[in-house]
């Protein structure tokens, strides 16, 4: 299962990063249990796999974002799941751009 897993979210990240064109914005999946975790100060405890969002505000500040890939989310083709990674991402750039630079 956890292969199946991987596949699928290597797929939505290739389709995300096919539209996303920011190269402050830094994206990778972690399946917890698995050998592809990483041990990002161990982020948050989770039992779903997840999207790590790493956003480069300035060079000297990032802002990140665990975006949960809950298992009804698995069950949406890739092209949807891949869209709505996008959505949360777009909203996380607003807030972040929102707080840096004030509303605009």
């Amino acid at each position: 299962m956890t292969q199946e897993i991987q596949k699928r979210l290597e797929e939505v990240l290739e389709l995300v990063n096919n539209v996303l064109v920011n190269p402050d914005i830094e994206l990778e999946y972690v399946i917890p249990g698995s050998d592809t975790e990483t041990t990002e100060e161990d982020f948050e405890v989770s039992v779903d796999p997840y999207i790590l969002l790493t956003y480069v505000v300035n060079e000297t500040h990032t802002q990140k974002q665990k975006i949960p890939i809950k298992k009804n989310y698995l069950k949406k083709t890739s092209q949807d799941l891949a869209n709505l990674v996008t959505f949360y991402i777009e909203q996380f750039i607003e807030q972040i751009e929102s707080v840096e630079y004030g509303a605009q």
